[in-house]
C-alpha cells in the first residue's frame, strides 16, 4: 500500500482543487491554509509535534478525519484499519499504522481530509452559534478546537471588548501574539479581527457539512491529543539536552491546539 506524494506546486494545486470540489469548502480557504501550514510542501513535517504533511495534521485529528470520512472518498481501506481504544484515543495496528500516517503526505488526501474537517467544523459552529462561521472563525476552530471558536464567536456579540486571554488562558499562553497586544491582553473583537486578518474573508465553507455534523475530535480528546504533543516535545527536548537518539519533535499543524504561530 504505497504512498507517493505529490511534488510540484502545480500537482498540489489540483490537488486542492479537486478536495474543494468535493468537499464544497473554498478553494482560496484551502490553498492559504496549505500555504500557511507547510509552503505548499506535501512532504512538510513539522520541528516540534506530530504535525506533518500538506496541511500539517496531527495524529489524533488525522486518524478521526480519515476514520469518519475516508471511505466516501475511496479510503475505506485505510479508515478500516482505525479502531479507537478504550482511552478515546484512535489507533491503528501494527506495521499498518505507518502506512495509514504516511498518506498525510499524499496531497489528494490530506487536501481531501482537510476539506472534510473544514466542513465539519463550520456545521458544528453554524448549529452551535445559529450564524455562518467566516474564515476567521474556521481558523480559530483550527487551534481552539471547534468549541473555543464557537465561544469565541458568542463573546463576539455578547462582550467584545471583554479579554481573550481570559476566556483562553491555555490558548493565550501559547499564541501570545494573537492574544496580546503592546503588552496588554487583547479585546475579544481585536483576536477575531487578528484571526479574519490572517485566514481572509468569506464564509468559505457555506453550506458544507451536515446539518447534524459533530467535531471529528470530542473537546475531551483535543486535550489529551494536545497534552500527549507536548509531552513528546518535552521528551525530545531531553533526549537532545542529553545527546540521546530519539524523535526530535515537530511543530503543531492542521487540527492541533493552542499552537503559536508568530
Amino acid at each position: 500500500m504505497a504512498i507517493e506524494a505529490i511534488p510540484s506546486s502545480g500537482g498540489v494545486e489540483a490537488a486542492i482543487r479537486r478536495a474543494s470540489r468535493t468537499t464544497g469548502v473554498d478553494f482560496d480557504f484551502l490553498m492559504k491554509t496549505a500555504r500557511r501550514e507547510s509552503a505548499l510542501n506535501p512532504s512538510a513535517r513539522a520541528r516540534t509535534s506530530s504535525a506533518a504533511g500538506l496541511f500539517q495534521f496531527i495524529e489524533q485529528t488525522w486518524l478521526s478525519t480519515v476514520k469518519r470520512h475516508g471511505a466516501q472518498h475511496g479510503y475505506g481501506q485505510y479508515a478500516d484499519l482505525i479502531h479507537q481504544g478504550s482511552d478515546g484515543r484512535w489507533r491503528v495496528d501494527g506495521s499498518a499504522r505507518n502506512v495509514v500516517m504516511d498518506l498525510r503526505f499524499d496531497a489528494d488526501a490530506a487536501s481531501t481530509m482537510a476539506g472534510e474537517l473544514t466542513a465539519s467544523n463550520a456545521a458544528y459552529l453554524r448549529g452551535r452559534t445559529g450564524r455562518e462561521p467566516g474564515a476567521g472563525d474556521l481558523y480559530a476552530a483550527h487551534f481552539l478546537g471547534p468549541a473555543g471558536a464557537a465561544k469565541l464567536m458568542e463573546a463576539m456579540v455578547s462582550r467584545p471588548g471583554s479579554s481573550a486571554a481570559s476566556l483562553f488562558p491555555e490558548a493565550a499562553s501559547a499564541n501570545r501574539s494573537i492574544f496580546y497586544r503592546d503588552g496588554r491582553a487583547a479585546t475579544v473583537a481585536e483576536v477575531h479581527a487578528n484571526l479574519q486578518r490572517t485566514a481572509g474573508e468569506g464564509a468559505p465553507a457555506s453550506g458544507a457539512g451536515s446539518p447534524d455534523a459533530v467535531p471529528d475530535m470530542s473537546d475531551k480528546d483535543r486535550a489529551l491529543a494536545a497534552r500527549l504533543d507536548r509531552l513528546k516535545q518535552d521528551q525530545a527536548l531531553l533526549q537532545m539536552l542529553l545527546g540521546q537518539p530519539g524523535d526530535r519533535g515537530h511543530s503543531g499543524g492542521f487540527g492541533d491546539t493552542f499552537v503559536d504561530r508568530s
